[in-house]
């Protein structure tokens, strides 16, 4: 989807459903919150909930950052795996 949302905008309907089914995928493919939601144009609490709302589970906070985790999660994410 990756196009910004006017702030303020209402996202109700069929634009939330194709919203949410979006950024599920993306959130399941390992993009972070803040990144969907700076994408998207709206708050972390904004996506968040949308995820929540969709019965995502939630993954814990963080994630790898250093070492060969880290390497991995990155070419995966570049991948697009």
């Amino acid at each position: 989807m990756s196009s910004k949302i006017p702030k303020g905008t209402r996202v109700t309907g069929e634009r939330r459903s194709d919203l949410a089914k979006d950024l599920v995928d993306r959130y399941s493919r390992g993009e972070s919150i803040r990144a969907l939601a700076q994408d998207v144009g709206r708050s972390y609490g904004f996506v968040h909930a949308l995820l929540i709302e969709s019965g995502v589970p939630m993954r814990s906070r963080g994630g790898a950052t250093r070492g060969a985790a880290a390497e991995k999660r990155r070419a995966e994410l570049a991948a697009g795996t």
